[in-house]
């Protein structure tokens, strides 16, 4: 039997997300795809207690990657937006770094540097470009009548959503990564 959930996450709520999937897991529902923004489909399985990890590779990852990952006993699930699903048997990791998709703290580090590269500075990028000027436009009486209100109303909205997800998503990278650097 196939689910699809409904769950949002931001590019800088991964740990969560992958801690979601294990409790889904647990639940008796393995993940079997994820479609941007926030739909999850899962199939019904036995409930097992089930490591998910991600990595962001940005549609870089090689052949030779997936072989290394695959040596380490992680399943590949799926891919979205340049995330990599992995899950593996919590039964199976030994030690604590088995349960881990990355083995030191640089490539944790090198995760998140790269979510905030290729996320988190486009999104400032059209914050700045687009956002910003249409808000400012409306502001100014470029529009009247009714496109007034609709663009006064939609780039206020949207500048309230974008002010949110950069300083939100901004921080918590910036906590994640100083944990992996401060250790």
């Amino acid at each position: 039997m196939l689910k699809t959930f409904i769950r949002f996450f931001t590019i800088a709520d991964y740990e969560d997300e992958e801690l979601w999937l294990r409790y889904k897991h647990r639940e008796g529902w393995k993940l079997v795809s994820m479609t941007p923004p926030c739909f999850y489909h899962f199939e019904s399985c036995e409930p097992e207690d089930v490591i998910y990890r991600m990595d962001f590779k940005n549609n870089t990852q090689t052949p030779e990657y997936m072989q290394m990952i695959s040596d380490f006993g992680w399943e590949y699930v799926n891919q979205s937006l340049g995330w990599l699903y992995f899950r593996k048997p919590s039964s199976e990791a030994e030690s604590e770094e088995d349960g881990e998709l990355f083995s030191d703290d640089e490539s944790r580090v090198d995760l998140v540097i790269q979510v905030a590269k290729k996320r988190l500075w486009p999104l400032v990028i059209v914050f700045l470009c687009c956002v910003m000027p249409g808000l400012l436009n409306t502001m100014n009486g470029l529009y009247s009548g009714f496109y007034e209100k609709f663009f006064t109303i939609f780039f206020g909205t949207m500048f309230i959503i974008y002010v949110f997800l950069i300083v939100y998503c901004g921080f918590k990278l910036k906590n994640i990564k100083s944990r992996y650097t401060n250790k």
